[in-house]
C-alpha cells in the first residue's frame, strides 16, 4: 500500500508515525510545503520571546529523524498543486529546483492545516507586518527582532497566539497594544471571566484597545502607523495580525471533495472525505462539537494528533472513530493560568441551552498549608437535566488539574450533581479535602435540591433601589469599608441571627460576601427563618474585577477616539 500525506506538523505526522506503527511494509510519503515537517507549533511565541533558547528545540522530526527511525519519506519544500483523484495521484512541485511531477496513492491524507486570516485593508503586505503560523514567520520575526530592536509593537487581534506573543514581546520590555475587534480577549472564556485576563494583561503594561476594528496599515520612516476606525491611529515599530486561522483547503475543493464552514474539509467519525480513499485531519476539517453535536472549528493541536491516529487506524483496517471536539485549552497569560472546555455559557445559550453556572474561588490547596492561591471558577451545566455543558478556570497553581477533571467528567457525559461524587487525590501540598471540582459539584447539588437559590452579578446593578428588596452583604464592617455596592447594608454573617430584626420578611434578600460561601451561609440561614433570598455568584471579589473591567475599557476607548468635528 502506498500512502501520501499532504502537509505535516500535528496531523500528518502523527498519522504517517502511526501508519508505520500498524504497516512495516506499506510505502509512505510526506510533502511538506515549508522546511518543517514536525514542529511545535504552540511553541513559537515562546521562541521569539527567548523562552526556548535554541531553534532545534521546536522541531520534533526532522525528515532524517523520521527516514531514521520510520523508514518514511519526508519532501520538505514540495508543495502538491494538485489533487487528481479519478487518476489517484498528486501533482507536485519541487520549491527548491522547480520540478513538477505525478505521485500516485492508493490512500491520501489532507492535512494542509489553516493559514493566518488577513483581514481586507489596505497595507498587510507592509514588511513590518507579520504573521505567525509556521517556523518561517517565527524564524522572520525573530530575526527582525534581534536586528532592529523594536520599542513597539500591535497585535491586531486577541487570541492565543495574540496573547502569548504579546506576553513575550512584553517581557522584552516593548510598548505592547492588542487591538480586538470583540470587547473581549480569548473567546472560549465568557467576558465575565475574560475580565481577569484584562486585568492582567494591564498590571504587566499591555494597553487593551478592545471593541475597535483595524482599517488598515501605513509605512512611516522606521515603522507602521495602525489605523484604528474612530480612533487615533497607533504609531509602532511592528504589527502582528493574529485574527485568527482560515482552513487551507484549496486543494480539496479543486479535487471536488466537499466543503463547510469557512471552506473546511467535511469528514466523517473515520476522517473520511466525500471522495473514496481521501482522508482529512487536522485544522482544515469541519468537527462537531462534542457538548453541542454543532457543526465547527477548532484549530488545537490535541484534536489534529488525535484525527491521525484515527485516520491511519481506518486505512489499515482498525475501526476507530473521532468522537468530536470539546476544545480543552490552557494558556498561560504573565502569572496567571486561564483554562477552559467545553461551552462557555455564551455558547451554550447561543447552542439552544437553558443553562445556568455556578461560580466560585476556592484554593489551589488548603488553606491551612502556605503558599495557597485563589482560583476562580466558572462551571456551567444544563438546567432540569443538569447536564455538565463547560467549564472556566482561571488562577494560578492547580488550574490545569482542574480543567483536566472537568474535561474528562463531560467527556464522560457526567452529570454536573456527579462532580461532588468524585474521588480526587488529597494532600496539603497540592488540594482540599473537598477539591474545588467537588465544590463545584456540592454548589449543584444545593442549586438542585431547592437548597440554595442564585442571584447573578450581572444582574446586580438592575435589582430595584426603592425598599422593594433588601441588598446584603455580609462581609466583615473592614471589609464592606475598603469597597461595596451602593444600595448594600452591612451585616456580617455571624452577627445575622442577632440582627434578624433589622430585615425584613416581607421583602426578597439578595446575599452577598466576597467570593460566595458566607452569602451561602447567610442565605441558609435566612431560609431557615422563613426569609426569600438569593445568594449572589462570585460575591463581591467577581463583581469588583468585572466591573473594574468595564470601566477600564469605557475609560480607554473614551481617551482613544477621535474628537467628533465641530
Amino acid at each position: 500500500m502506498k500512502v501520501i500525506i499532504i502537509g505535516g506538523v500535528a496531523g500528518g505526522a502523527t498519522a504517517a508515525a502511526r501508519l508505520r506503527r500498524l504497516d512495516e511494509k506499506a510505502e509512505i510519503i510526506i510533502f511538506e510545503r515549508s522546511g518543517f515537517v514536525s514542529y511545535a507549533n504552540c511553541g513559537l511565541p515562546y521562541y521569539i520571546g527567548g523562552v526556548i533558547e535554541d531553534e532545534s528545540e521546536l522541531t520534533l522530526q526532522t525528515p532524517m529523524s523520521f527516514f531514521r527511525r520510520f523508514r518514511i519519506d519526508v519532501r520538505v519544500h514540495h508543495e502538491v498543486t494538485a489533487i487528481n483523484p479519478d487518476e489517484k495521484t498528486v501533482s507536485v512541485t519541487n520549491l527548491e529546483t522547480g520540478e513538477s511531477f505525478l505521485e500516485s496513492y492508493d490512500r491520501l491524507i489532507i492535512s494542509t492545516g489553516a493559514k493566518p486570516s488577513l483581514p481586507d485593508v489596505y497595507g498587510v503586505n507592509l514588511d513590518r507586518v507579520f504573521t505567525l503560523r509556521t517556523v518561517e514567520d517565527t524564524l522572520k520575526i525573530r530575526d527582525f527582532v534581534e536586528k532592529n530592536r523594536p520599542r513597539s509593537a500591535v497585535m491586531a487581534g486577541g487570541g492565543f497566539i495574540s496573547c502569548e506573543l504579546a506576553e513575550n514581546l512584553r517581557e522584552m520590555g516593548l510598548e505592547v497594544t492588542i487591538v480586538q475587534r470583540p470587547r473581549q480577549l480569548m473567546n472560549p472564556f465568557d467576558s465575565d471571566m475574560a475580565s481577569f485576563i484584562h486585568s492582567e494583561m494591564r498590571r504587566h503594561g499591555v494597553r487593551l484597545m478592545l471593541g475597535r476594528t483595524v482599517e488598515g496599515f501605513e509605512k512611516t520612516p522606521g515603522g507602521v502607523s495602525v489605523l484604528i476606525k474612530d480612533c487615533k491611529p497607533i504609531e509602532a515599530d511592528m504589527v502582528v495580525l493574529a485574527i485568527g486561522v482560515t482552513p487551507d483547503t484549496h486543494l480539496a475543493r479543486e479535487a471536488g471533495i466537499k466543503l463547510g464552514i469557512k471552506g473546511s474539509i467535511i469528514v466523517n467519525e473515520r476522517m473520511e472525505t466525500s471522495i473514496p480513499d481521501i482522508y482529512a485531519v487536522g485544522d482544515a476539517v469541519l468537527v462537531k462539537n462534542f457538548v453541542s453535536g454543532q457543526d465547527t472549528l477548532i484549530p488545537l493541536a490535541g484534536p489534529a494528533n488525535k484525527q491521525g491516529r484515527i485516520a491511519a487506524d481506518n486505512i489499515r483496517g482498525i475501526e476507530s472513530g473521532y468522537k468530536g471536539s470539546q476544545g480543552s485549552s490552557v494558556l498561560k497569560i504573565f502569572n496567571l493560568t486561564a483554562a477552559a472546555t467545553g461551552l462557555n455559557e455564551t455558547a451554550a445559550k447561543k447552542a439552544g441551552f437553558d443553562c445556568d453556572k455556578v461560580i466560585l474561588s476556592p484554593m489551589s490547596h488548603a488553606g491551612y498549608y502556605p503558599g495557597g492561591k485563589l482560583m476562580t471558577m466558572k462551571v456551567v451545566f444544563e438546567k432540569k437535566t443538569y447536564r455538565l455543558l463547560g467549564a472556566q478556570i482561571i488562577g494560578y497553581e492547580g488550574v490545569d488539574k482542574r480543567i483536566d477533571v472537568l474535561a474528562t467528567a463531560i467527556r464522560a457525559g457526567m452529570n454536573a450533581v456527579d462532580l461532588k461524587d468524585l474521588d480526587l487525590a488529597y494532600a496539603p501540598p497540592y488540594s482540599s479535602a473537598k477539591d474545588p471540582v467537588n465544590m463545584a459539584g456540592y454548589m449543584i447539588d444545593n442549586i438542585a435540591n431547592g437548597i440554595v437559590k442564585q442571584g447573578y452579578i450581572e444582574d446586580v446593578n438592575s435589582l430595584p433601589h426603592d425598599g422593594s428588596v433588601t441588598l446584603l452583604d455580609t462581609r466583615t464592617p473592614g471589609e464592606f469599608a475598603r469597597g461595596h455596592i451602593d444600595g448594600f447594608i452591612n451585616i456580617p454573617v455571624d452577627d445575622l441571627r442577632d440582627r434578624l430584626p433589622e430585615i425584613s420578611s416581607e421583602k426578597p434578600v439578595y446575599v452577598l460576601c466576597q467570593s460566595g460561601l458566607r452569602s451561602y451561609i447567610a442565605a441558609r440561614i435566612l431560609s431557615g427563618n422563613g426569609f426569600d433570598c438569593y445568594n449572589l455568584a462570585g460575591g463581591y471579589r467577581f463583581y469588583d474585577v468585572v466591573m473594574n473591567d468595564r470601566y477600564m475599557a469605557d475609560a480607554s476607548a473614551k481617551s482613544d477616539m477621535v474628537a467628533s468635528p465641530q
